[in-house]
């Protein structure tokens, strides 16, 4: 319905839209920066608090993917393509029309950087980090659906599970499809205008909508290949190659005078950054600037959030929210720093040089083609705009295939692998999404309506960050009770002799004498343990069902269940062991947050309970204070 009316009456929807919008911006202004200003504030807090210590999965997970394709994908999805469109084109819109003072004077090229370092730096990953860490940690660490429903769970409970859950997740799959599908519709304009400069290809709609479809088609491809086969390895790629072009860009401009320029630029945010963070124009009366500028990136952030915040969620798992923090926040925004200074300074250096009006000119008429027309003032001009333009595509595939890998986890559920089928579908759904709106010239409604939308996505995300305070606190107390537990002590009061506990220490079982060990001891004292606790009135059950396990589960009401499970996991023995073989195995300790790391193997049915009551007890110490706080 929404893209039947984007079609058919593009002007009316515009029109509408941005009704909205401009009394969001007269009269909501406020609002918007009080909340984003808050959002940054919280972000660091939270990487610097003890709370950052508690990892988004179990205790005992190691992240997924090691940091180069971390960095890469998420900086793919979160705003890659963003910095090929604007990294020429807002510096010097800024220098040459800035809010206050001359333009395009040295004044107005500094003020310039430091707009454009704010717009695109920590506020907007801030967002994005906000959204990320709490949709991994209610995922990853409470075992949650990978779904925006799930951020409701402290207010709804189960409720998440039935229509309201629904409710949540198709206005999610909407936003990010039209999200997507506006970026491919706008961004194919600077594909074409590439291709133009290159190759003199026509600059025109039946092109773009022929783009359109391959650039589905290549994401397509890469969506069925998956996140590992697909998805990672076009994100290396394009981290290669927009390295590569970064680094010819620098190296063949005024390489000594950019890297001054980045220092500079980088300590005049920084220092600026409290005062433009809340900075409304109220006195100067700069309604229209702001709501153009920073009220429509704030807008564009935040209503994007829950698709770039779900997908990095999903490459996230396995690391602890200080190290999920600083990555997100600090690492794409130096990034972005970096690219803004080297292709905004080397385009204002020119202007300032004289002879290269032709810049501005451009940007004030065919944004798409400022990229492009930068690279006419520096050597190496066609290989230059050859590697920009197969990063600007590149960039634009792994946006959509990321997008559809999003959808696909909506539609499917939380499901971590849709079947292919559905990848396909919603993949060749944003094309033809964006190709329906380019022919009927919709594009412009569907990006207000999307950001428009942002306005309810600032008090959500502010509720569930009051709300997810709150259960990291919780956590955090549980965390520290259960990991003050020390196995010695408990087998010195069981009355276990040195010998036994050396016997223990040393021992390198093999599987089945890790096995017969799992059914003859482990099993039967955490039964008999069961039993007791019955009688006692308590809801209790064993699980053996999962290979290589045993696991005693107490439910309780509206708290946290009590989870206490010996796991045989398999490890390779030191080489300054005196013994023959390569693996040996240990039966460690797994509570309801992860693995504790403690080896049972050796103990007796009674050391094994007397384990147990002792985690059982701290668990209990952990409702209580839980209960006071």
């Amino acid at each position: 319905m929404i893209t039947l009316l984007g079609s058919l009456a593009p002007e009316s929807a515009k029109y509408f839209f941005t009704g909205i919008q401009d009394w969001l911006v007269a009269n909501t202004s406020w609002i918007y920066v009080l909340a984003v200003a808050t959002i940054l504030i919280f972000s660091i807090w939270l990487m610097v608090s003890r709370l950052g210590d508690i990892k988004l999965g179990p205790d005992h997970s190691t992240p997924t993917y090691g940091n180069l394709s971390w960095f890469a994908m998420l900086f793919s999805a979160g705003m890659g393509i963003g910095l090929l469109f604007f990294g020429v084109a807002e510096p010097l819109m800024h220098f040459s029309s800035p809010p206050v003072g001359d333009p395009q004077s040295v004044e107005s090229a500094r003020e310039a950087m430091k707009i454009t370092f704010f717009h695109w730096g920590l506020h907007a990953w801030a967002i994005y980090a906000v959204v990320a860490v709490m949709l991994a940690y209610y995922c990853y660490r409470k075992n949650l659906p990978l779904l925006p429903r799930s951020l409701f769970y402290p207010f709804i409970g189960d409720k998440i599970k039935g229509p309201i859950g629904s409710l949540i997740d198709t206005f999610c799959v909407i936003g990010t499809m039209f999200g997507v599908a506006t970026s491919l519709g706008f961004g194919v304009t600077q594909v074409n205008a590439g291709l133009n400069y290159l190759f003199e290809l026509p600059i025109s709609t039946t092109v773009q909508v022929v783009l359109i479809a391959v650039i589905t088609g290549m994401a397509t491809i890469s969506v069925v290949l998956g996140l590992d086969g697909g998805i990672k390895k076009l994100s290396n790629i394009n981290m290669v190659l927009a390295v590569a072009l970064l680094l010819g860009v620098l190296l063949l401009g005024p390489t000594v005078e950019l890297m001054k320029s980045f220092v500079q630029n980088t300590g005049s945010y920084l220092s600026d950054i409290t005062f433009k963070t809340f900075n409304l124009y109220a006195y100067e009366k700069k309604e229209s600037w702001i709501g153009g500028w920073t009220l429509l990136y704030w807008g564009w952030w935040v209503s994007w959030a829950p698709f770039v915040g779900m997908f990095i969620a999903r490459i996230s798992k396995g690391r602890t929210i200080r190290e999920f923090m600083a990555g997100v926040l600090f690492i794409p925004t130096g990034f972005t720093c970096l690219w803004m200074t080297v292709f905004g300074n080397t385009a204002i250096s020119k202007v300032l040089a004289g002879g290269a009006e032709s810049l501005v000119e451009a940007v004030n008429n065919n944004v798409p083609v400022a990229l492009f027309k930068l690279f006419e003032f520096l050597p190496l001009t066609g290989f230059l705009s050859v590697v920009g333009l197969f990063l600007v595509i590149t960039f634009f595939v792994s946006s959509s295939d990321s997008g559809s890998l999003v959808i696909d986890t909506l539609a499917s559920g939380g499901i971590e692998e849709p079947p292919v089928w559905q990848r396909v579908y919603w993949a060749v759904m944003e094309g033809l999404v964006a190709a329906t709106l380019l022919l009927a010239g919709g594009l412009d409604a569907l990006q207000t309506m999307t950001i428009a939308s942002a306005f309810p996505m600032i008090f959500i995300i502010m509720v569930s960050v009051l709300v997810f305070i709150k259960t990291l606190k919780d956590d955090y107390l549980l965390l520290n009770t259960v990991q003050t537990h020390h196995s010695s002590i408990l087998l010195t009061q069981s009355g276990s002799s040195w010998q036994e506990r050396l016997d223990a220490l040393v021992t390198h079982p093999k599987h089945e004498d890790a096995l017969s060990f799992l059914s003859s001891k482990a099993l039967p004292a955490l039964k008999e343990l069961s039993q007791h606790l019955e009688q006692k009135g308590f809801d209790v059950s064993v699980d053996e069902s999962i290979k290589d396990t045993a696991r005693l589960v107490i439910k309780n009401e509206g708290v946290e269940n009590f989870n206490y499970g010996i796991r045989l996991r398999t490890f390779n023995i030191p080489d300054y062991v005196p013994e023959d073989g390569n693996a040996y195995y240990r039966a460690e300790v797994f509570l309801l947050q992860g693995g504790q790391e403690y080896d049972v193997f050796g103990f007796s049915k009674d050391h094994i309970i007397a384990d147990a009551i002792s985690q059982f007890e701290k668990h209990y110490h952990f409702l209580h204070k839980s209960d006071q706080a």
